[in-house]
């Protein structure tokens, strides 16, 4: 007679019956929970992507940022509103790009208290491969299909809009 299948323990589900027994059922225990450790996985997979060019997710990103602006250079504050991040850890973000040589810094022109970072051509190459590299690897999420992907894209949406990540277009 063949043996039963067995699912491996997702700690997860058993976290949410525990949660369920003891105050009764919270899906949103279970989604943010699993979120986080999805979150987790993810974060871990692309940073060993990056890691051979120096960089994490975090540094990739900024260099991304550079090169999608017209003259490669973006103020420090502004890298930091469109990262979403805390100016300290842009400012280490990007200290650390400069001593890598991906990114220069100097004394913003048009505000006299302010600073631009601006991508090197080593920096260019090295988030051309980079990004050959998480492409190839479908930036972790290749469990899902393209169709996948935008309903993950759509489903998160209105938590986003909920919390004034960005404004929603009438």
């Amino acid at each position: 007679m063949p043996k039963p299948l067995s699912l491996p323990f997702d700690p997860i589900a058993r976290a949410d019956e525990s949660w369920r027994e003891r105050w009764g059922p919270v899906p949103a225990m279970a989604a943010i929970t699993s979120i986080m450790r999805a979150h987790q996985i993810l974060l871990a997979e692309v940073d060993a992507v990056v890691k051979p060019y120096d960089l994490t997710f975090a540094r990739y990103e900024a260099l991304v940022l550079l090169t999608f602006s017209r003259a490669g250079e973006l103020p420090m504050s502004k890298i930091g509103e469109r990262l979403m991040v805390h100016p300290t850890s842009v400012t280490n973000t990007v200290d650390r790009l400069v001593r890598s040589g991906l990114v220069d810094k100097r004394p913003n022109p048009q505000d006299g208290r302010g600073t631009l970072a601006s991508i090197t051509d080593q920096g260019r190459e090295v988030v051309e491969a980079a990004t050959r590299d998480l492409m190839a690897m479908e930036f972790g999420l290749g469990a899902y299909d393209a169709e996948e992907c935008a309903e993950i894209f759509a489903m998160l949406r209105p938590l986003r809009v909920a919390a004034h990540d960005f404004e929603d277009a009438p």
